[in-house]
């Protein structure tokens, strides 16, 4: 089951047979039982939106893996391996991406399996009996945020794609086989979005919930994905910027801290305290020392020689990043030595990813570390709120914004800074101070190539990266960029159901 239609009716159950007293991080088999049969009582429907949460730890999805479609794709990590799996993922960082790749057609059908999961949950939820309407309603909820997310994705890497809003029976897929303009995605997204913000949804979920959606969370990506539309759509700049301005705000002052300043830098990603930490929004749960619902994230980015990630012994270089973004981290920024360290191994001798941390027994030396993967979080959302202000023209409030983040840092306020040669030089205008603090802030949360793709044009864009040097890329060849690549292709797959209408983005033919 290779396209989004046919996995609309597939993988559609998520979890259906789980036992009650398992986490919602815990699945089995979706296909096992007719639906039907599977949705009789609010347990039921309970475990199936627990099966919606589930497919986002995916790394095809958004999990913590997610990398090769984010960071990957990006100027701050480099695949740069041409060899392996056939040279497919070498593909993101080449800009030489293929509608054959397969990893693309598995980023593709991971995106759309928790919205078909929430689809079934939607055609099912109102036909069982609830002993409290509000669970109801929270349920609703929690699963049209995620359905918003994943259209969001898929908007911003795609274009327009399949919009499928219902459950489906066979014979109603060839009439959904098409791609819908990015306009109508953006509605359906706010729509959902707008549904979540009017229900009854905690402001912020209780430490034993963390990883369920919340009205910050809600308030938070309607703000971003307005934002974003208005600067991927002709029309309505000007409203979009001041809805999102609104959202964003309003996710702002649900915050439980009175500075950002309060919270230190690394206890953001303290596995410790992922549960109370007041700057994390909403994050991906994952379970510390269990085989299957852990997180490898510290075990994967640690060098050899190292432990300060993980107890694994690791054989290999761990997590890479670009010359480039190296030389981007400010001397002196508590972020730089936190985020990154110089493995002084005889076969690494270069800097791998420090930023995500679990070297505690609990996570024992096969690296089964307690990382949650973490959407959303203030310093984000500052940072959204600097740029939308920006954009306004009203650059006073928007450097007040970015000075937040940089003061949490303990680095020079803005002002400060642009009487500095060197920093003037390099961003001489507050968008590329903005997206620069974006970029040293958010390293390696899977935020780069999306901030990207807002801040420029596929012109801008082009011409951004063709400005680097080569010589920051390793073996990624910077030349291959051109407008086309602003766009992932559509899977080849998905392109075959119907060549006329699932119609190829530029560039790829």
């Amino acid at each position: 089951m290779r396209n989004i239609l046919v996995i609309t009716i597939g993988l559609s159950i998520a979890g259906a047979l789980s036992s009650c007293s398992k986490s919602f991080l815990e699945q089995d088999n979706p296909n096992a039982v007719p639906v039907d049969e599977n949705f009789q009582t609010e347990n039921d429907v309970a475990l199936a939106v627990n099966g919606v949460y589930e497919g986002l730890r995916s790394s095809n999805c958004i999990g913590e893996g997610a990398s090769l479609w984010t960071d990957d794709r990006s100027d701050d990590v480099n695949s740069t391996d041409n060899q392996s799996n056939n040279g497919e993922p070498f593909q993101f960082t080449s800009f030489s991406l293929a509608p054959i790749n397969t990893w693309l057609q598995n980023h593709w059908t991971a995106l759309y399996v928790p919205i078909s999961r929430t689809n079934l949950v939607l055609s099912k939820i109102d036909s069982i009996s609830f002993a409290n309407e509000g669970t109801r309603t929270q349920y609703k909820a929690e699963v049209k945020f995620i359905r918003a997310l994943m259209y969001f994705n898929l908007v911003q890497e795609f274009g327009g794609v399949p919009l499928v809003t219902e459950r489906l029976r066979f014979d109603e897929l060839p009439q959904h086989t098409f791609r819908d303009t990015k306009e109508n995605v953006y509605a359906q997204i706010v729509a959902d979005l707008k549904d979540v913000v009017a229900s009854n949804l905690p402001n912020v979920q209780t430490e034993a919930n963390k990883g369920r959606v919340s009205m910050q969370a809600a308030n938070g990506l309607l703000g971003q994905v307005y934002l974003k539309m208005a600067t991927d759509l002709s029309a309505d700049k000007t409203t979009n910027l001041n809805n999102a301005k609104t959202y964003l705000l309003a996710c702002y002052n649900m915050r439980g801290f009175t500075k950002l300043s309060d919270i230190p830098f690394a206890e953001v990603f303290d596995v410790t305290k992922k549960g109370t930490n007041k700057e994390i929004i909403w994050q991906i749960a994952y379970r510390q020392g269990d085989p299957n619902y852990s997180s490898r994230i510290a075990a994967n980015n640690q060098a050899r020689g190292e432990t300060i990630n993980s107890l694994f012994a690791s054989t290999g270089a761990g997590g890479t990043l670009t010359a480039d973004l190296r030389k981007e981290f400010e001397v002196g920024d508590l972020r730089t030595d936190f985020s990154i360290k110089f493995a002084s191994h005889p076969s690494v001798q270069a800097y791998f990813i420090t930023k995500f941390r679990d070297n505690s027994a609990g996570a024992t030396n096969l690296g089964y570390g307690g990382n949650d993967w973490i959407v959303l979080r203030y310093a984000d959302i500052i940072l959204n709120l600097a740029e939308v202000h920006m954009l306004l023209n009203d650059d006073a409030t928007a450097i007040q914004y970015l000075d937040m983040v940089r003061e949490r840092a303990q680095r020079p306020l803005y002002a400060v800074m642009m009487a500095d040669p060197v920093y003037a030089a390099k961003y001489p205008t507050l968008k590329l101070a903005i997206l620069h603090e974006r970029r040293i802030e958010l390293a390696f949360e899977h935020h780069r190539w999306h901030d990207l793709l807002r801040f420029f044009t596929k012109e801008e864009l082009v011409a951004y990266f063709k400005a680097k040097s080569q010589a920051d890329y390793n073996n990624s060849p910077l030349a291959n960029i051109t407008t086309k690549d602003y766009y992932f292709p559509i899977p080849l797959n998905e392109y075959n159901l119907n060549p006329e209408k699932m119609y190829q983005n530029p560039g790829y033919n």
